[in-house]
């Protein structure tokens, strides 16, 4: 199946809400809180500065999502990127759209003059880590540590 990329709108918040809650609940590592999450999914669709949303469809219907996250690195030599979120949904899984999708972003980066690309994997996820690995992605066998700033 060839999967067709459209950048979201803020009436696609519900469909991609509901693929978040499903994403997170096979992460694990993050709790759905639909109050925080709807907010802050509706900041970036309203503001393209801070990156971009598309659904992943087949044909007319929804099978996912892929979120990147925009900014700026003098280690990377000017603007980066995050793969923010990724979810497809189980029945369109192994099927090539995950490739597709990583293609789908790679060419808008280049559209977008990113210089890097960056994603986080669970650690667990051998099966995305070797599809990521294929498309060039390496662990700098570094962490990424986090701290909440709450305001």
């Amino acid at each position: 199946m060839e999967p067709i990329f459209r950048l979201a709108g803020e009436s696609d918040a519900d469909a991609i809400l509901g693929f978040m809650r499903e994403l997170y609940a096979i992460d694990g590592s993050m709790p759905y809180e639909e109050g925080r999450a709807r907010p802050t999914l509706l900041g970036i669709l309203r503001d393209p500065t801070l990156g971009r949303v598309w659904v992943i469809q087949d044909g007319d219907r929804p099978i996912g999502y892929v979120i990147l996250t925009l900014g700026y690195s003098l280690e990377y030599r000017g603007r980066d990127a995050f793969i923010d979120e990724l979810f497809i949904l189980a029945t369109h899984r192994r099927r090539g759209v995950g490739r597709e999708t990583l293609r789908f972003v790679d060419r808008a980066c280049r559209e977008l003059n990113v210089r890097a690309l960056h994603l986080e994997v669970e650690r667990a996820n051998a099966a995305a880590q070797g599809l990521y690995r294929k498309f060039g992605f390496v662990d700098h066998d570094r962490y990424l540590l986090t701290k909440w700033i709450e305001t």
